[in-house]
């Protein structure tokens, strides 16, 4: 199996998912209830993790899998909160970083274990000391 074409072809597609996702997330600051808006967000990111996955990219994986669960979350509520706003640009940079660094250097990068941890509502940071 030829790796570097299918390879290419995530790059590719991943960057226009990346673009789409970016005009999505600029519309919710504009307007935070706009379904239309969170469906394609929710759609480029689950089209991300799928390609992702399928070429076992683990950290891009995981980063677009906590993206979508985000999102989710977010359209059931009918609308985008600040707070998760600022950790999808986030994630969505985050996103960028990785496909990125798999550009130039053929690999996937792990995913921030600290976004990872935000974006699933857990706190980031050692734990905190005992008395």
């Amino acid at each position: 199996m030829d790796l570097a074409k299918y390879r290419a072809l995530f790059l590719e597609e991943a960057t226009e998912h990346l673009a789409d996702l970016s005009r999505a997330l600029l519309a919710l600051e504009k307007n935070a209830a706009d379904a239309e808006a969170i469906d394609v967000a929710f759609r480029m990111a689950h089209s991300i993790k799928g390609m992702a996955a399928s070429l076992d990219y683990q950290g891009p994986t995981e980063l677009a899998h906590r993206l979508e669960d985000l999102l989710a979350s977010q359209r059931a509520a009918g609308s985008v909160d600040a707070r998760a706003s600022a950790l999808l640009f986030r994630a969505l940079e985050g996103l960028e970083r990785m496909v990125g660094a798999l550009r130039a250097t053929g690999e996937p990068p792990a995913a921030d274990p600290g976004l990872i941890a935000e974006l699933s509502g857990a706190p980031s940071g050692p734990p905190p000391k005992k008395a």
